[in-house]
C-alpha cells in the first residue's frame, strides 16, 4: 500500500518534472532510486551501477529509458494503481464515518457510499456502509501488493542493465582482472627471480668459494679446513631453507602433500594467532583454486596478529555451489585499510585473478571479517 501511493506521488512529481529527467545525471538517479524500491519490495538484489559504463550508443539508451520511457511508463501504471488505492481507502473510511457518525449530518447532507448511496438511517449504516468496508479492505489488502508487484517488476525490468550492457561490463571487468592477474604474474615472476638471484645463488658462490679454499687448503692447512666445511655445510642448510621459502611462495607443497583441507589445519595450528579451523564439504577443488585460498588464509592470519594484535581467529572454509567460500575473521582491533600495506590489495589480485570477490568489513575497533569466493570451474 505504501509502496503505491508512494509511486503515485513521484508519478505526479514526473509528469512535472519530466524535462529535468531527461538530463542524465538526474534521470540516472531518477532510475536507480526507483530499481532500489523495486527491488527492497520483491525482495531481490539489485547492484548500484558504475558511474561510467559502456559507449556512447549504452548511455545514450540509458538516458532515453531512464529520462523519457520509464517515467512515462511510471506515470501510465503509477497513476491508476495508486488512485485506485486512494479510492479504496476513502472509501473505507467513509464508509466506517457513515456507520458510526452519520446522524451528526443533517438530513440534507446525508454521507454517501458507492453508488450514490445516502446513509440516512441506522439500517443502511449498519448493513450497506460495513458491507463497503469490508469488500474494500479486502480489494486493497489482496490487490494492493498485486498491483505494487506488478509496477516494481516492470521498474526492474526496464531500468535493469540490458544484455548488451552485462555483456559490455563483463568485459570490461574481466579486461581488468586479467590485467590485473598478468601483473601479478610479472610481479611473483621477479620477486621469484629476485629471492633466487640475491639469495640463493649468492650463498651457493659462497659456499663454492669456501670449497674451493678447503681443497687447496687439505695440504698446506689442514687445521683451517675444518671451519671452512663447517662454514660451507651452513651455508648449504641456509641456501635449502630459503630455497624451500621460495618454492613455497609458488606453489605450497603441503597442499600436495595434504590437500587443501590438511594445509589448512597445518596453517591454523602453526598460526601466531589461535586460529580455529572449520572446513565443510570441499568436492573437487583445482589447484589454482587451492593455492589462493591457502594464502588468503595465510595472510589473513598474518594480518589478524602483524596489524589486527587479535587473539582469537576462526576460519570457515567450505564449497558452496559452485564456488569456495572462505570466512576469516578475528577479535582484533580492526581499522585495516588496503592502501597502509597490510596484504589485502595482493589478496585481492590472487582471488580477482580467478574471477572471485573478496569483501572485507573491519570497522574499528573491531572485529574484522574477510569474505571471499572463488568460483571452482575448472
Amino acid at each position: 500500500m505504501a509502496y503505491l501511493l508512494g509511486s503515485l506521488l513521484t508519478a505526479i512529481a514526473a509528469a512535472v518534472a519530466l524535462p529535468l529527467l531527461l538530463l542524465p545525471g538526474q534521470g540516472r538517479a531518477w532510475a536507480d532510486w526507483h530499481r532500489r524500491r523495486a527491488g527492497r519490495l520483491l525482495g531481490v538484489p539489485v547492484p548500484a551501477r558504475p558511474a561510467e559504463d559502456g559507449g556512447l550508443r549504452i548511455r545514450i539508451v540509458r538516458v532515453a529509458r531512464g529520462g523519457l520511457l520509464w517515467p512515462m511508463v511510471h506515470a501510465g501504471m503509477a497513476l491508476p494503481f495508486g488512485l485506485a488505492m486512494v479510492v479504496c481507502l476513502g472509501n473505507v473510511l467513509m464508509a466506517v464515518w457513515a456507520m458510526t457518525l452519520w446522524w451528526v449530518h443533517p438530513a440534507d447532507a446525508a454521507p454517501r457510499l458507492l453508488g450514490d448511496v445516502p446513509v440516512s438511517g441506522w439500517a443502511v449504516a449498519l448493513t450497506a456502509a460495513p458491507s463497503q468496508a469490508i469488500v474494500l479492505t479486502a480489494v486493497a489488502w489482496w490487490g494492493g501488493p498485486l498491483l505494487a508487484r506488478t509496477h516494481a517488476r516492470i521498474c526492474l525490468a526496464l531500468l535493469s542493465p540490458s544484455a548488451t550492457e552485462r555483456l559490455t561490463r563483463r568485459v570490461e571487468v574481466l579486461t581488468l582482472t586479467r590485467a590485473g592477474a598478468l601483473d601479478a604474474h610479472a610481479a611473483e615472476l621477479r620477486r621469484i627471480e629476485r629471492d633466487l638471484h640475491d639469495g640463493v645463488q649468492a650463498r651457493l658462490v659462497a659456499i663454492a668459494v669456501r670449497l674451493g679454499v678447503a681443497r687447496e687448503s687439505l695440504t698446506s692447512a689442514p687445521e683451517g679446513v675444518t671451519n671452512l666445511v663447517k662454514e660451507a655445510h651452513e651455508g648449504v642448510e641456509e641456501a635449502m631453507t630459503e630455497l624451500r621459502n621460495v618454492v613455497r611462495t609458488v606453489y605450497p607443497p603441503i597442499l600436495a602433500d595434504r590437500g587443501l583441507a590438511g594445509a589448512l589445519a597445518a596453517l591454523a595450528a602453526d598460526s601466531a594467532v589461535p586460529a580455529r579451523l572449520q572446513v565443510g564439504r570441499l568436492d573437487a577443488v583445482p589447484a589454482a583454486v587451492e593455492t589462493v585460498a591457502y594464502f588468503v588464509v595465510t595472510e589473513a592470519l598474518t594480518n589478524a596478529a602483524k596489524h589486527g594484535r587479535a587473539t582469537r581467529a576462526e576460519v570457515h572454509v567450505q564449497r558452496v555451489g559452485a564456488c569456495l567460500s572462505i570466512r576469516v575473521s578475528d577479535d582484533g582491533v580492526g581499522g585495516a585499510d588496503e592502501a597502509l600495506g597490510t596484504g589485502i590489495a595482493g589478496i585481492r589480485r590472487r582471488v580477482a585473478a580467478l574471477d572471485g570477490t573478496v569483501q572485507v568489513t573491519s570497522p574499528t575497533g573491531g572485529p574484522t571479517i574477510m569474505a571471499v569466493e572463488v568460483p571452482c570451474a575448472s
